[in-house]
């Protein structure tokens, strides 16, 4: 009998791994039927790592989006699934132990099935509390393998782990692959190390693209016993990101597994509308070295979601260190040169930091140390003298224990400096905080939401959660979207007005239906009130009124839903009868949430592309 294969869509990290924001809830409304449509899936990826976070970013509630995305796909019996950083929860640093526990309580009632659990360190002690919350909720706690290449992992060193997390309770495990750099025959051997003693036990791979050896190690751990493996979709598969279903499937199918077919019609529909999103405007963040493959990372081991931002980095040092060399007649050096030697110093770093496996946000720690050696290097001047606190944090072990042993110069260099080690458990220095944020909540009026969500929200993203309520985060988008735009139609050599002309041609106009003075529904004493571009509104809504010469006020509807992205005549401004007054971006079946539908306020003077109000007749 065929050992059957499934495959997992990875939809949240295709787009994690390739830019920085993830497609709006209405947005995931339109491609979940079409993910169902394909009928090749058994799980879908929903959320979770930096999804919410990102959301409030651009000003989108994700508890919608995550709802909006699960819904579908469970109603189709397809499995959702989730990301989760064990002690760090959905961000970047720890997590109170209420916080965590009150996560899987939230996501389940949400709609999510899996959690897929990981430390960058792969220290247990932060993941076996995770499997007892996921288990509390209902949930099915996936316990993860972060996979990389040294010495000292080896495939007795995941077994162990493995072995510790199964014991634990956790009925599923991932080899997350996360810079793709495992070899493909020492995968095998972990999947089989694992099945040969727990047989019953799940084994789900997941491995990045980026230095090419992903499709040879979905074969072998197939080969190998696992279940079930994480594939992408065109166009965001291959570079830094996942296989596409496509590849993967005939390559198994030819190797005698049970393959689920492809729908190859709602294939491309899906495929056609992921790029829409792309163009709409998740592109405009997306970096385009990281849509590309790169046998360089062999070496260094960095996970290609950070490529971006680390050609950023190095761009940022590069004029520096250039500047020293031409003033003591020193030979400058290229971009290629600088990201050669990064590399290198990557790989001689990694080892004295004590092998911590290169993922977030580990990896950005030890990027950032050999960056800064570079840096000094090149300068004439030595290295560790650049280490952040988030770094010694992980040196000191107050984030976990390290996979291996520290150089006795990094020992050293903290003694010097009065740092103490620690190996307590790291939960045991973030203590319990969710009463101060209910006690927030009660002093601003907001909801706790359904299920408790809105809290959820705050205590783990307290920062954007503030900005995406007062509005905030929603305005910055879009000033960083604007100037985006800007510059990529400015590459193409189009004017200033050329450019509005583009983007207003892309719109639907709301004109005025009579002569006379507009006053949006803001603060009309104030004259340079008028709302936000982003704000939302829903088809046959008022979006502000005309006052007559007559003293009559004629309302302005709209007669499609979409979101404001021009106001072309401000607060108080005089307008003719047919004149535009706005322009809005059409979305499609979108319902705007509570939040939304408040008109949002942004002033004249910081508004783009906005007229200024024509003369008033006497």
């Amino acid at each position: 009998m065929k050992k059957s294969i499934k495959f997992s869509l990875i939809y949240r990290d295709m787009f994690q791994s390739s830019g920085k924001y993830q497609p709006r809830a209405d947005q995931l409304a339109r491609i979940a039927p079409l993910i169902v449509e394909m009928g090749c899936f058994s799980r879908v990826e929903t959320n979770g790592g930096a999804f919410e976070q990102v959301n409030l970013l651009y000003g989108e509630n994700p508890n919608k989006a995550v709802r909006t995305f699960t819904k579908p796909l469970k109603d189709a019996g397809i499995q959702t699934h989730m990301l989760d950083r064990g002690l760090n929860g959905l961000r970047m640093y720890p997590v109170p132990a209420d916080v965590r526990r009150l996560m899987y309580k939230v996501k389940k009632a949400q709609g999510v099935d899996i959690t897929r659990i990981f430390c960058g360190l792969n220290d247990v002690r932060n993941i076996i509390p995770s499997i007892k919350y996921a288990k509390e909720a209902g949930m099915i706690p996936q316990a993860t393998l972060c996979i990389t290449h040294s010495p000292i992992h080896t495939v007795e060193y995941y077994f162990n782990i493995a072995s510790q997390l199964i014991e634990a309770g956790a009925p599923e495990i991932c080899l997350k692959d996360m810079a793709g750099i495992g070899r493909p025959a020492t995968l095998g051997k972990i999947v089989k190390a694992i099945k040969d003693k727990y047989p019953d036990v799940i084994i789900e791979y997941h491995g990045h693209t980026g230095p090419g050896f992903s499709v040879a190690s979905m074969l072998e751990v197939c080969r190998n016993g696992a279940d079930i493996v994480d594939v992408a979709i065109e166009p965001l598969a291959w570079g830094k990101i996942h296989p596409d279903v496509i590849t993967i499937q005939a390559m198994l199918k030819d190797a005698g597994f049970d393959v689920p077919e492809i729908n190859m019609n709602a294939y491309m529909k899906a495929r056609a509308l992921t790029q829409e999103f792309i163009d709409d405007f998740l592109g405009y963040f997306m970096d385009d070295n990281n849509l590309k493959m790169s046998s360089l990372l062999v070496g260094c081991g960095l996970p290609g979601g950070m490529m971006g931002s680390m050609m950023a980095d190095l761009k940022g040092v590069h004029a520096g260190i250039n500047m020293h060399h031409r003033n003591n007649g020193t030979p400058e050096l290229s971009i290629d040169d600088l990201l050669v030697k990064l590399f290198q110093e990557v790989e001689y770093v990694w080892p004295k930091l004590g092998y911590p496996p290169l993922v977030t946000p580990f990896s950005q720690y030890v990027k950032n140390v050999a960056l800064m050696n570079v840096y000094n290097m090149e300068r004439g001047e030595g290295r560790w003298q650049a280490i952040d606190p988030n770094t010694w944090d992980m040196i000191l072990g107050k984030a976990g224990r390290l996979p291996g042993p520290l150089a006795p110069e990094i020992i050293e260099l903290a003694k010097e400096k009065g740092y103490e080690f620690t190996d307590v458990d790291p939960q045991t220095n973030f203590p319990d905080k969710l009463d101060e944020y209910r006690d927030e909540m009660k002093r601003e009026g907001w909801d706790f939401g359904q299920d408790d969500e809105e809290l959820f929200e705050l205590a783990m993203h307290d920062r954007q959660y503030r900005d995406y309520k007062s509005g905030v985060a929603k305005e910055r988008f879009y000033n960083d979207l604007n100037k985006l735009k800007d510059a990529k139609m400015a590459e193409q050599g189009l004017s200033p007005e050329d450019i509005k002309a583009v983007k207003r041609a892309k719109y639907v106009a709301v004109t005025a239906p009579a002569s006379g003075q507009v006053f949006w529904d803001v603060d009309m004493d104030d004259r340079s009130a008028m709302p936000m571009e982003g704000t939302s509104f829903r088809a046959g809504s008022k979006m502000c009124f005309v006052m007559t010469p007559m003293s009559y006020p004629e309302d302005v509807r709209t007669f499609i839903s979409g979101r404001i992205r021009e106001v072309v005549v401000p607060q108080g401004g005089t307008v003719r009868k047919g004149d535009v007054i706005a322009y809005l971006d059409e979305v499609e079946d979108f319902v705007p949430e509570a939040e939304e539908t408040k008109t949002k306020i942004v002033r004249v003077e910081d508004a783009p592309y906005v007229s200024k109000p024509r003369a008033q007749k006497k």
